[in-house]
């Protein structure tokens, strides 16, 4: 009789359980698909050159540390359907049903239409798992072929973790039903959330607010007296002014309310406050731009704590416009009454108020979670782009070996060894090598030897012959110098401004082999891979050899480039046998050896880059489809507390197509306000981080690469935002239908 009871329910709740069966089966799946990756079972042809142990550990932990935020969803959608539930479960106990029954009942409901949606996503997962090894074997550059396979492990973590969090729901369920009173059931219905003018969260943000303000402010002050300078550009000077004028005007601002709060009230200040926040993120936002046109000397930690006040000027502001929101809206409506009077205005007027009175914290909430959500889903194309482009510049040669002798104080301690150990060792495996370079990195001085300045290291000097032979291997054509000259080899990373400065204050090179004039052609940009630099310098002299028998050599590299390409377990092998001999850590007085594998390089890279992209994919999607879902559980359940409403209307001779309508348009404000607001914001944030990071995606990636994939997330964001809005329509039209 009870198995009877809870299908029939359970049935006749479908249409409540549809957005969160279609919600809950799609992360299912994502979880599942992810997932498949870390399977003991899971042995895709990628070759011997790479290995998926490390991306496989990876995943399984980042995977499931982003679906604990389900758990969040399934616990929010179990207290709705309880709140939907409570007067039948009411009757139920009336009749004489004992709480304890009652309550289990519910639970075995729920539990069942959550088995439902587990064993839906398991197959959705098997589907979409195909897609990620697509995309896995793309990123390894390896062909893909269609093959469907369930991997028990996979299904039973996924069962075990899903199962975990329903049951831990479905307990909580137990216990509040169990506890509540039959008259409080019966009355659920009827009961809204607490009054807004009686909450306080409002008033903790503020102040939370102020006191990020006035640390906002100081910091600004402080790069004011340290950076301004009445010969900068009008746009910078109006940049360091306004980023402590808007804070310091915020903060006094709130100390003359505090004398006259009684006579201006709560709400004026929040209006002042949401102009100095807007002003302050404002020139936060314009700060990179400024950065990068007028050179101004602003740090990157700086640029990153302007960022971390933008964050949190866009938190206040996103909090104080949905508090306002309302008293906005009402007074709109009381200020144009042919307006409030035109058609079906009033009501749609009442609906909207009612609610945004009473939800402006969930819905604040929303629209932070929905802005985080945008800038993961954006910034995840740079990110892995930035990686994918630094793994080129990283991974040149087969093996490079370099060191460092930041430690060193002591001439004869200097790394001068010629690392015979790799040539043995790739002779013992039958390694072939194609090309070979031994070459020292000098300083153009001897008595720079003793300078350890970090932001003053010297520059290091390279042999014309060595450097053309690096060049050649790069696949570039060689130089020349003219007798008695010298050129310079950049960092693809360094900013045209920056290599302009350096060479108009060296225009001559003074070394212990004479002094040089710089060359005709003076810069070089090749991409010769990070070790040939000096520690802190973003480029290296290039100088005649015979200058360079002179000088004293304080590095030794070698880069080598095998004939086939170096399976991963001999690469593996290879950097063991080497560090055993050469440490990398060293030690007072010692120096520093590094060795690179571009087979192990590659495989770190793409298996961290793989990481980043899914991770930062899938939380995204996370965040983004329980707050759609939390949003469309809102509208359906304000659709059954006002079925009576659109009845009235529909009684009083408003046409179907006019309830249609205004369905429409309060579903386009529910979702509108906080998408609209998550996007506006995203609009600054995200091309505040481009900006940021705008010499790395340039050098590595390309702003025309980058645009066409942040379009293409857009377009899939705004599909699955249609999706959930058209299916929250219908549910609401069916729902509210006379």
């Amino acid at each position: 009789m009870y198995g009877k009871l809870i299908l029939r329910s359970a049935r006749r709740s479908v249409q409540d359980y549809l957005i969160y069966l279609v919600t809950l089966t799609l992360c299912v799946g994502l979880f599942y698909a992810f997932l498949s990756i870390s399977s003991r079972y899971y042995h895709p042809n990628i070759g011997v050159v790479f290995n998926l142990s490390a991306l496989s550990d990876g995943m399984k932990v980042a995977v499931c540390g982003v679906t604990l935020l389900l758990w969040f969803l399934i616990r929010y959608v179990n207290r709705y359907m309880l709140r939907q539930k409570q007067p039948s479960l009411a009757v139920q106990g009336i009749l004489g049903m004992e709480s304890k029954t009652i309550a289990w009942l519910f639970f075995a409901e729920t539990f069942c239409v959550s088995l439902l949606a587990l064993g839906l996503g398991i197959a959705l997962g098997v589907i979409l798992s195909q897609f990620i090894t697509a995309l896995l074997l793309s990123s390894y550059g390896q062909p893909f072929q269609l093959i469907f396979t369930l991997f028990p492990d996979t299904v039973c973590l996924t069962l075990a973790f899903f199962t975990a969090g329903f049951l831990a729901a479905g307990m909580c369920n137990v216990r509040s039903i169990r506890s509540m009173a039959l008259l409080d059931m019966l009355q659920a219905p009827r009961q809204n959330e607490g009054s807004l003018p009686k909450s306080r969260w409002m008033s903790v943000v503020t102040i939370l607010y102020l006191v990020a303000l006035a640390g906002m402010g100081a910091m600004s002050l402080w790069h004011f007296t340290l950076y301004y300078d009445p010969r900068l550009p009008l746009p910078g000077r109006v940049l360091y002014i306004a980023n402590f004028l808007f804070p310091f005007t915020g903060v006094a601002g709130s100390l003359v309310w505090l004398l006259r709060r009684s006579a201006w009230g709560f709400v004026r200040f929040l209006v002042f406050l949401l102009v100095m926040s807007g002003g302050s993120a404002l020139f936060a936002a314009l700060t990179p731009s400024f950065r990068a046109a007028y050179l101004l000397p602003i740090s990157p930690e700086n640029l990153n704590l302007y960022l971390f006040f933008l964050v949190l000027d866009i938190v206040f502001l996103i909090c104080a416009l949905f508090y306002l929101c309302s008293r906005w809206i009402a007074a709109w409506k009381e200020r144009t009454p042919t307006h409030k009077y035109t058609g079906e205005n009033l009501f749609f007027f009442g609906q909207i108020l009612s609610q945004l009175t009473s939800t402006s914290k969930s819905m604040s909430l929303i629209c932070l979670t929905l802005l985080l959500s945008l800038f993961c889903f954006l910034v995840t194309p740079a990110l892995a782009g930035w990686a994918e482009g630094y793994l080129d510049s990283r991974s040149m040669y087969d093996v490079q070996i370099s060191s460092r002798y930041n430690q060193v104080y002591d001439e004869e301690a200097l790394p001068l060894a010629d690392y015979s150990l790799v040539t043995r060792a790739l002779a013992d495996r039958d390694i072939d090598v194609e090309a070979d370079c031994l070459f020292y990195l000098y300083l153009p001085q001897r008595a720079e030897f003793h300078n350890r300045n970090k932001y003053d290291f010297p520059v290091a000097a390279i042999a014309l012959s060595d450097y053309n032979a690096i060049r050649q291997m790069a696949g570039y054509t060689p130089i020349a110098l003219a007798p008695g000259t010298f050129a310079t080899q950049w960092r693809p990373t360094a900013l045209t401004e920056e290599r302009d400065t350096f060479l108009a204050e060296h225009a001559t090179l003074h070394t212990d082999g004479g002094t040089l004039s710089l060359s005709e052609t003076p810069t070089y940009t090749a991409n010769l891979g990070e070790t040939l630099y000096n520690s802190y310098t973003d480029l290296v002299y290039i100088l005649p050899d015979q200058v360079c028998q002179d000088l004293m050599p304080v590095l030794t590299n070698r880069y080598l480039i095998t004939a086939q390409p170096l399976p991963y377990d001999d690469a593996h092998a290879l950097s063991n046998a080497f560090r055993a001999v050469y440490s990398e850590d060293g030690g007072e007085g010692q120096p520093r050896y590094s060795i690179r594998t571009s087979t192990e390089q590659i495989n770190s890279s793409i298996a961290s880059t793989f990481l980043l992209r899914t991770v930062l994919t899938y939380g995204a999607v996370v965040l983004l489809v329980t707050c759609f879902t939390i949003l469309s559980l809102q509208q359906l359940w304000d659709a059954r507390q006002h079925r009576y409403r659109f009845g009235v209307l529909h009684r009083l001779g408003v046409e179907r197509k006019h309830l249609h309508r205004l369905i429409t348009k309060q579903l386009a404000v529910w979702f509108g306000l906080p998408v609209g607001a998550a996007v506006l914001f995203a609009l600054v944030i995200v091309p505040f981080f481009f900006a940021s990071i705008s010499t790395e995606i340039t050098a590595y990636l390309g702003f025309d690469v980058l645009l066409p994939q942040v379009s293409a997330i857009g377009a899939i964001l705004f599909l699955l935002l249609a999706a959930y809005y058209a299916a929250t329509w219908v549910l609401f039209r069916r729902a509210v239908s006379p």
